[in-house]
């Protein structure tokens, strides 16, 4: 009898753990691996409570009942939240390694406990810690490794061209309208998707940059300063841009100065010939920078399009594109001027700009059962919302919105944003519990919808919608937001 309950504490045990484990592991891949930021920058710390803190508790209190809470409450429970996520957890090497060595520990630990006879009960705290610690030491000797391995690839390539580009909005647009524009006349590679830390970017040039690349394009993104800085000391681009900056992440850096001078690290490339600055961010003359953002003119943004004029070098750039927005001229701008650093012909560069292709998720126009969907799930800055807002406002049909609001930003900005929803939606849907009070209180619409999370979307919105209408997909924050 003794043998089956020592098991069956053993099994239990060695699951409790392994499931401790995997709630860690998922929230840490959240946000950047960095334990700091899952313990005091969680926008719901109430998991914490329900499916470690509790669970934890119970397992060193409840003595026998805690297998009967294991079974009927907590693994019900982290099955149901897990279902429940939209961004799951993504199996890769580093999440394995985690989870290979938390299970080894547990096992180590449980087996020399059985054999010796003297532990009252299995220990949970030490193989999730050892677990942690380890795996951040592997973590971070692979990451010198892989390092080292992408540097010397990189110096390889000898005639090499690296264009980098950071900002608080529209980095993706503008990396996928430079490459799309140069692939016109050079062998060019963008970093994926929207590839931006510096192990992102390590791992794409090991694994996918073509050996006869001759221009390679790359976004660079931040939390804290110093993020820039070690992303372009590894680059070592020769051209960089950084794009409009704004309130976004201010939760990290705290003032609008910080974020700016985060952004502005990109300038200690040690081979920067070029650097391509918006006028929001700065007006510090310097002779390798060049300012963007003013040569924009006679802008018609429509959802058929937008057409607009750039004046360059003392010429007029008459150029049309089927991306949707009038911010988008903004990026494609300073696409065109390094476009232009690298000798392409005007006629080239309004070749290249209409047949730009619209950034997926970023005011994408989808047509389907007669009912006109931008898709802006991507886009999170108030301009781009607005601007979403504005497009439309030019449908003649009854106008849906579905948003969580502005994440990682200001009830000030919220605020606005909610008047300009106030001017033109017939209903609004708003997703998840970040800015639901807010947007309770504030939203003055024929219809609005509070849902605490996306599960029942598409039901919602089958049933609140019809042919004719434009619905707006603006942000489309995960639900661990």
């Amino acid at each position: 009898m003794q043998e089956y309950e020592t098991l069956i504490a053993f099994v239990t045990n060695v699951l409790f753990v392994t499931l401790l484990g995997w709630y860690l592991i998922t929230n840490l891949q959240w946000y950047n691996y960095k334990l700091e930021r899952v313990i005091l920058k969680h926008h719901k710390p109430h998991w914490h409570v329900l499916y470690f803190i509790i669970p934890f508790i119970a397992y060193y209190t409840t003595g026998k009942f805690f297998l009967i809470f294991f079974v009927f409450a907590f693994v019900p429970g982290i099955i149901v939240w897990y279902k429940k996520l939209d961004k799951k957890l993504v199996l890769t090497w580093r999440v394995k390694r985690f989870l290979i060595l938390l299970l080894a520990l547990t096992l180590f630990q449980n087996v020399l406990c059985t054999l010796k006879q003297e532990c009252a009960t299995y220990g949970v705290f030490m193989p999730l810690a050892l677990a942690y610690i380890g795996s951040y030491i592997i973590e971070k000797f692979l990451f010198k490794v892989y390092m080292k391995e992408a540097k010397k690839k990189l110096q390889s390539m000898k005639d090499l061209q690296i264009v980098c580009i950071t900002g608080s909005y529209g980095k993706t647009s503008i990396k996928n309208f430079i490459a799309k524009i140069l692939s016109y006349k050079f062998r060019v590679y963008a970093t994926p998707r929207s590839v931006n830390t510096l192990s992102g970017i390590i791992a794409d040039i090991n694994q996918n940059l073509p050996q006869d690349t001759e221009i390679y394009v790359c976004e660079a993104g931040a939390r804290e300063r110093g993020d820039i800085y070690a992303i372009t000391t590894f680059l070592e681009p020769q051209r960089v841009v950084v794009g409009r900056v704004g309130e976004a992440h201010i939760e990290y850096f705290k003032s609008l100065k910080n974020i700016i001078a985060t952004k502005l690290e990109i300038l200690k490339s040690p081979r920067l010939q070029q650097a391509f600055i918006h006028t929001s961010v700065t007006d510090e003359p310097h002779e390798r920078v060049t300012f963007f953002g003013d040569e924009i003119k006679n802008i018609k943004a429509t959802l058929e399009g937008t057409d607009f004029t750039l004046e360059l070098d003392g010429k007029t750039l008459q150029l049309h594109t089927d991306i949707l927005g009038s911010f988008q001229t903004m990026n494609i701008a300073v696409a065109v001027r390094v476009a232009k650093s690298f000798g392409m012909r005007d006629e080239e560069i309004v070749e290249a700009v209409k047949n730009l292709e619209p950034v997926p998720h970023r005011l994408q126009l989808i047509k389907a059962g007669g009912k006109i969907i931008l898709d802006d799930g991507y886009n999170g800055n108030i301009d781009g919302m607005l601007e979403g807002i504005r497009l439309c406002s030019l449908h003649k049909g009854r106008k849906v919105i579905v948003t969580p609001g502005l994440v990682e930003s200001s009830d000030a900005l919220n605020l606005e944003l909610i008047e300009a929803i106030n001017r033109v939606f017939d209903i609004v849907i708003v997703t998840g519990s970040l800015n639901a009070d807010l947007f309770d209180k504030h939203l003055h619409v024929k219809n609005k919808i509070i849902l605490k999370d996306k599960t029942a979307l598409t039901e919602i919105l089958a049933y609140h919608t019809k042919e004719g209408d434009i619905i707006l997909f603006a942000n489309d924050a995960p639900n661990f937001i």
